[in-house]
C-alpha cells in the first residue's frame, strides 16, 4: 500500500434495532448492525462477536475501514458497502475513546 493511501473510518452514533449474527460462506461469523448517525443509517460488520454490543439506542464509537462486498442472493449478485469495525467502544467512556481516537490519528501520520 502506498504511504499516502489509508482506509480509516471513525464513526460515532447510536445502535439501531436489528443487530444479528451472520454465518458467512467460509464458516466465520460476524455481528452486523446499523448505526444511526443523525438521519443516516450506516451498516457495520464486526468479527469480534464475543464482545458485547451495547443495546439499541446506546451511543458507540467505531474505528475501522470501509469495504464493499459482493454476495449472491438467490440468482442475483448484490453488493453492500459497510464499515468493518476493528474496535467498538461505548462513547461515554471518555478515557478509552480518547485513546482510540489518538491511535487513529497516529495512523494518519504527520500532516
Amino acid at each position: 500500500m502506498d504511504a499516502q493511501e489509508l482506509n480509516l473510518v471513525v464513526i460515532r452514533g447510536r445502535v439501531a434495532p436489528g443487530a444479528q449474527i451472520r454465518t458467512l460462506a467460509d464458516g466465520s461469523t460476524q455481528l452486523q448492525w446499523d448505526m444511526m448517525v443523525g438521519t443516516e443509517r450506516v451498516p457495520v460488520s464486526w468479527a469480534s462477536v464475543a464482545d458485547h454490543l451495547p443495546g439499541v439506542g446506546n451511543e458507540i464509537l467505531v474505528v475501522g475501514r470501509v469495504r464493499r462486498r459482493f454476495f449472491r442472493a438467490g440468482e442475483v449478485t448484490q453488493s453492500r458497502t459497510e464499515v468493518v469495525a476493528e474496535r467498538v467502544l461505548a462513547a461515554m467512556d471518555r478515557r478509552r475513546t480518547r485513546k482510540l481516537l489518538d491511535e487513529a490519528m497516529a495512523r494518519i501520520g504527520p500532516g
